[in-house]
C-alpha cells in the first residue's frame, strides 16, 4: 500500500541568468501545482545551489539539493532554451546526483522567446532524463514567446495556460503516485 503522505513535486528553475523570463514560469507552474490536493511542491532555484566548476558529479554534491530530490517524488524542470539546447549549468548540477533520481518523474517545461515553445531543449534533455534514471510524463509544458505570456512584474497575461497544463500536472501526478507505489512496494534487485 502507498503510504499516506502527500506527494512532494519540487520545481526546479534550470537557469542562473538574472532576470530571465523562465523564473516567471518556474514562479507560475509552483502556483498551479500547489493547486492540486494531495501535492507539496516548492521551488528550487538554480542560482541558489551553491556549485563549484572545478570538479564534476557527486564530488560537488550539494546536500540541500540532493536531499530535496531524495525526498521528491517527482520533478518539474523549467528551462529555456538557449540556442537550442539546455543552460550547462543546469546539467552540471543535475549531474551531481545520480540514485536520487532512479524511478522518479519528471515533466519538463519549455520556455523560448520564439514560437516553438522550447521544443528544442526538451527534446535534448529527454536523454539525459532517462540517462540519469527519471521517468519522463507524455506531455511537456510549452511556454512560446514568453515574453507575451508574463508581464514585467510576472502577471500572467494569458490564462489559457492554466487549462493547457492541467493534462501536464495529471500526468505528472499519476506517474508520480504509480512510480512512489513500485518504490515503497516492489522489491527491485
Amino acid at each position: 500500500m502507498t503510504s499516506e503522505t502527500p506527494l512532494f513535486i519540487p520545481v526546479l528553475l534550470g537557469t542562473v541568468r538574472q532576470g530571465a523570463k523562465s523564473e516567471f514560469v518556474s514562479k507560475f507552474v509552483v502556483e498551479q501545482m500547489a493547486k492540486y490536493p494531495g501535492v507539496e511542491t516548492e521551488l528550487i532555484d538554480l542560482r541558489q545551489i551553491p556549485m563549484p566548476t572545478d570538479d564534476a558529479g557527486e564530488a560537488i554534491k550539494n546536500p540541500e539539493f540532493a536531499a530535496t530530490v531524495t525526498r521528491a517524488d517527482g520533478l518539474i524542470i523549467v528551462v529555456p532554451e538557449y540556442n537550442h539546447g539546455y543552460p550547462g549549468l543546469l546539467k552540471h548540477v543535475l549531474d551531481t546526483c545520480l540514485k536520487e533520481y532512479i524511478h522518479k518523474a519528471v515533466g519538463i517545461c519549455g520556455v523560448s522567446a520564439g514560437p516553438f515553445g522550447g521544443t528544442r531543449v526538451i527534446q535534448n534533455l529527454l536523454p539525459v532524463m532517462r540517462e540519469l534514471g527519471l521517468v519522463t510524463i507524455f506531455y511537456d509544458g510549452n511556454f512560446s514567446s514568453v515574453q507575451n505570456i508574463f508581464n514585467e512584474t510576472g502577471k500572467l497575461l494569458d490564462e489559457a495556460y492554466v487549462r493547457r497544463l492541467d493534462r501536464f500536472f495529471k500526468e505528472l501526478i499519476w506517474m508520480a503516485t504509480t512510480l512512489k507505489y513500485g518504490r515503497e512496494n516492489i522489491p527491485n534487485d
